[in-house]
């Protein structure tokens, strides 16, 4: 029987549910504005529910052998792989972004499913070599329990995957809270999970603008032992203190200034395709994409014209329109954001070498900027749309310098045939992740996340299923 992932329900305790006054909300595309469905717009009481449902489906899901998670998820994998086209339609309606993103977004997080459903039976304790003759020292991985997971609307597929898949796959249960701007995403992933033989209460999606009373509910009850949030820094601020109050472990990925930086011995086709793949993708409205463009002297007279060429050549348009490369930007609050960060560009001497207005109702033409200045809003803010400052710098100190001068530290990209200067370049950037000759990093089997104002924790690897994991030591004596 065919599987529809376009519910117009909550998901709680295994059961597809509304509010309990009724309420709901549209959901939208954002290029054309018009709506694409309605889902319940809960509050703080179902949240409690979905808190308890978890927390009683915990019991009996910790203590399945990790072969029986595992097998669960296995199924799951399968089912997203089965409906890759429907998701990737729906991401694309949702959040604007290119089918050909989509698609690629469905198989990027498809693949923590896969891969947590592999760790699920590697999550290995320790055996410690014993200080006194007549006792053993060992160390357990537990799960740690109820999750509460806060997830984005630009990536609303492996958002969820990369925080639910190891979740799950460690032993825990999950209440989640996509982001109101695209809840259908979480819905679809939720049936397919369901469909997939997930036990009931292992899984609640809930749906809501009460993002604030939801959150707050999220991060204060006492049966959550974990929150894991993907956004802004200063909501996740918020978040991380609203979890002190009961000590809960958090992990955050928040937001970012990614330098790229191409020196003068840099390959320099390939370093265009870098810009341009880590710039543009889903215009710009990823956290690790390219904010500012370090550009050595030497190389930039010839970078920076081959850069202005590339940009000129995408296609805007609605991202299940053949030929889309540039979808529309999530909001208008966002549209006028783009528009702030070039004016104040320009009010201090930068130059627009190519776009720098708006691309109809919703889209903004990709844009290039010149003679870029540290005192520059693009500059010093994660701008969030499909717009490339370029700033040239001289010496690698100085490089170094520019780079490391902010308060985030997620991702950083260096381009340059120099293995020695890789190396000092790598080990000096003060970020969680460095690219080295490529703009794109993002993998299931590598860890993901920042330091500095960009988070803590990762997600990815092996060490995804240990951030849901406590270790006990146990000390037995009288052997």
């Amino acid at each position: 029987m065919p599987i529809n992932i376009q519910q117009d329900k909550a998901y709680i305790n295994g059961k597809w549910t509304t509010a309990a006054d009724g309420r709901r909300f549209r959901v939208n595309d954002p290029y054309t504005d018009e709506p694409i469905g309605d889902v319940p717009d809960l509050g703080p009481a179902e949240t409690q529910d979905a808190i308890v449902a978890a927390h009683a489906a915990f019991a009996p899901w910790s203590k399945k052998l990790a072969v029986e998670r595992a097998d669960v998820l296995w199924r799951w994998h399968q089912l997203v792989l089965e409906h890759t086209r429907e998701l990737s339609e729906l991401i694309t309606r949702e959040c604007g972004k290119p089918l050909a993103e989509s698609i690629a977004e469905v198989r990027y997080g498809n693949s923590f499913i896969r891969w947590s459903a592999e760790e699920a039976r590697r999550l290995h304790g320790e055996v410690i070599p014993s200080d006194q003759a007549d006792r053993r020292l060992l160390v357990l991985r537990q799960p740690l329990g109820v999750v509460a997971a806060i997830t984005p609307w630009n990536f609303p597929f492996s958002m969820i995957t990369r925080k639910v898949a190891p979740a799950i796959a460690a032993g825990c249960t999950v209440a989640l809270k996509p982001s109101e701007e695209t809840p259908l995403s979480a819905l679809a992933l939720a049936a397919l999970a369901h469909e997939a033989g997930l036990p009931a209460g292992v899984l609640n999606v809930l749906t809501t603008t009460n993002a604030k009373g939801v959150g707050e509910v999220l991060t204060t009850h006492p049966l959550v032992r974990k929150v894991t949030f993907t956004g802004s820094t200063s909501v996740g601020k918020q978040l991380m203190a609203q979890a002190a109050g009961t000590v809960k472990k958090v992990s955050l990925e928040l937001g970012g200034n990614a330098p790229f930086i191409v020196f003068d011995d840099a390959d320099l086709e390939a370093s265009v395709e870098g810009a341009m793949a880590s710039k543009f993708r889903n215009a710009g409205q990823t956290c690790v994409c390219a904010n500012r463009i370090l550009v050595q002297r030497g190389i930039s007279d010839r970078f920076v014209p081959m850069l202005a060429e590339r940009i000129r050549t995408l296609q805007i348009g609605h991202g299940l329109e053949p030929g889309t490369q540039v979808g529309p930007l999530i909001s208008d609050k966002a549209l006028a954001n783009v528009e702030r960060v070039v004016a104040d560009a320009v009010a201090q001497g930068a130059q627009v070498l190519s776009g720098g207005t708006r691309a109809g109702k919703r889209a903004f033409h990709p844009t290039l900027l010149t003679g870029v200045t540290p005192g520059m809003a693009c500059f010093r803010e994660e701008v969030f749309g499909p717009v490339a400052p370029v700033t040239v710098f001289d010496t690698e100190e100085e490089a170094i310098t520019l780079a490391n001068d902010t308060r985030y530290g997620l991702a950083a990209y260096v381009y340059t045939r120099d293995l020695a200067r890789s190396w000092r370049m790598a080990e000096a950037l003060e970020y969680g992740m460095v690219g080295l000759n490529t703009g794109l990093i993002s993998t299931a089997v590598a860890p993901f996340g920042g330091v500095k104002e960009s988070g803590m924790g990762r997600e990815g690897s092996h060490h995804a299923l240990e951030e849901f994991t406590e270790m006990k030591y146990l000390a037995m004596a009288g052997l």
